[in-house]
């Protein structure tokens, strides 16, 4: 009952301005908190009807006077040309060479600040990599940019890491015409991990004067920006919020995520839900902060930020390994009452599939037309694609752990941040999403989970038994690999780990397609057949038994017997 009390009494409130509907969750781990010592950023790309493939840009050298083209990177919409630089890095996905590493959420905030001429914020995470030795240098480009060219996106989130240090940006641009945005980015502390889910949640800003070094004089120049210690945000930040009537008070009392990006209830429930749940798995103090991330604070003050805010990081009570964050990449909210497996939408065999988006509008008996809220988990079946960056100090060579499709029905494939090219069935250009290919992982993948979500409770289990052996193997095999490329030069190394890391990626697919066959065999016309010794079981004559008739569970057919006929 706890389930339909949650679908009943929490999702029922009004629609508000600022709603972000869909878009991308990130996770960051320091490098103190980690199990290895590596530095961890992940990131799910998350839109419907976006093709999941790796991108690659090669290393290169450019004469003087060559320009990039700049194009939307969610509408391929030209934006115009800017310098190129002598020489680009070469780029593995959202990594670089140099294991420099930038994900993103889009959160969109006030809207008249939006605009559609300048650098979009794709286009900044891909020039950033192909320019940048380290996180710090990557924000430097980013802003750069936007202050030179403008900012052609809505408000976002970055985050941005190399092998020693992870970072958090939250920026917005300034309005149609203008250059520069409004931002903030702060570091996140070594022992400590941080998450971002498509609302900005940097809020207030270090106050005093403090002392700066030659290197932070400089950006101060540079970017106009202000420095202190670990922050850095825009000169203006604080003042043009007050122009803008977004605040008023003391400076010690701005708040970034109040004044450009304030709360509704989507952004707690949608959004700021997939943190709290990320934070439970290494705090055993995140129960405090349920109301508030769940939108019930916010629902029964009417609408007021209200309640106890959750941190922008915490410090787990464990160090976290990069299993752990591929796991976390899975999560459905199972075992709180916002599992999505859970409930009469689930249907009888416990889909997380929703149709028509987020939500829906509906009046219910006689009351006004609401709006309603699905559960949004971090494991979403319109993810295009996600990764777990595994950066490293200690190692000349990132891992890259790159999935198609929906997290928990999928897996992470090593690719290491030096490849030299990425696998046919990772490559763009191999189909898209309204192409398929027999060689694309995106399709691949796809048709194994959308058969299982029709069955999900009863074909998941086969998924997740596949997919714990590739993770146990490429567990192993990553440990192994390490040192057989320590002697090895560079060149050498980059074409070994080349080869492993297609070879891999392809076995990986051919395995996924032998799953598809079985579950489609297995449960096919909505039957289980029966199997004897890992094969499927014949009569003694050598044909195929009869399947087995599941019934559907009790507490669905009482939902559904008053509308079908007996006796």
């Amino acid at each position: 009952m706890k389930k339909y009390i949650v679908a009943a009494v929490l999702l029922t409130v009004i629609s508000f301005q600022y709603s972000v509907v869909s878009a991308c969750t990130n996770f960051l781990v320091g490098k103190d908190a980690s199990a290895d010592g590596s530095t961890i950023i992940s990131y799910a790309a998350d839109s419907y009807g976006m093709y999941g493939f790796l991108h690659f840009a090669p290393a290169a050298d450019y004469p003087e006077g060559t320009m990039r083209a700049v194009k939307d990177w969610d509408t391929g919409r030209d934006l115009g040309q800017i310098p190129q630089v002598a020489h680009t890095y070469s780029v593995v996905g959202n990594t670089n060479e140099h294991q420099v590493t930038i994900g993103e959420t889009t959160w969109g905030g006030r809207e008249a600040l939006w605009d559609t001429v300048g650098v979009d914020y794709g286009s900044l995470i891909y020039i950033a990599l192909e320019r940048s030795k380290t996180a710090r240098e990557a924000i430097e480009w980013m802003i750069t940019l936007v202050n030179e060219y403008g900012y052609a996106s809505e408000g976002e989130s970055f985050s941005i890491g190399d092998p020693n240090e992870v970072w958090i940006m939250d920026l917005i641009g300034k309005g149609p015409g203008k250059k520069g945005a409004n931002w903030v980015a702060v570091r996140i502390p070594d022992n400590a991990i941080a998450g971002h889910a498509n609302q900005a949640r940097i809020t207030t800003l270090p106050q005093g004067k403090a002392k700066l070094t030659k290197e932070q004089k400089r950006l101060e120049k540079k970017l106009n920006c202000v420095c202190h210690g670990d922050w850095m945000w825009d000169k203006d930040l604080i003042a043009f919020a007050r122009e803008k009537g977004y605040f008023t008070g003391a400076d010690k009392d701005f708040s970034f995520q109040a004044a450009y990006n304030p709360f509704d209830f989507s952004g707690l429930y949608v959004c700021e839900a997939r943190v709290w749940s990320f934070f439970r798995h290494f705090s055993d103090d995140m129960d405090r902060y349920f109301d508030y991330a769940s939108g019930k604070t916010f629902r029964e003050s009417n609408g007021k930020d209200e309640g106890e805010h959750m941190p922008l990081w915490i410090i787990p009570n464990r160090k976290v390994s990069v299993q752990d964050i591929k796991e976390c990449m899975r999560d459905e909210y199972k075992g709180t009452p916002l599992d999505i497996t859970q409930g009469t939408d689930a249907g009888p065999w416990n889909s997380k599939l929703r149709y028509g988006g987020l939500g829906f509008k509906c009046a219910v008996n006689g009351t006004d037309t609401l709006q309603y809220w699905y559960e949004r988990p971090t494991a979403t079946q319109q993810t295009a694609w996600s990764f777990v960056s595994q950066m490293r100090s200690y190692n000349r060579y990132g891992i890259f752990w790159f999935g198609v499709d929906d997290a928990s029905c999928s897996c992470y494939t090593p690719m290491y941040s030096c490849i030299n090219h990425v696998p046919e069935c990772f490559a763009e250009g191999n189909g898209d999403s309204y192409t398929y290919s027999p060689t694309s992982a995106w399709w691949t993948f796809n048709i194994v989970a959308n058969w299982a979500y029709t069955k999900y409770s009863r074909m998941y289990p086969h998924i997740r038994e596949l997919q714990q052996a590739w993770d146990d193997k490429f567990n192993v095999q990553t440990e192994g690999i390490d040192a057989q490329v320590a002697n090895l030069s560079d060149e050498e190394a980059r074409a070994f780990l080349t080869s492993y890391s297609c070879s891999q990626a392809e076995n990986l697919v051919a395995d996924w397609q032998r799953l598809g066959i079985y579950l489609m065999t297995k449960f096919l016309d909505g039957q289980e057949r029966k199997e004897e010794n890992g094969d499927f079981k014949r009569n003694p004559y050598g044909q195929s038994c009869g399947p087995n008739r599941l019934p559907l569970p009790e507490p669905f057919l009482k939902m559904v017997a008053p509308e079908i006929t007996h006796e």
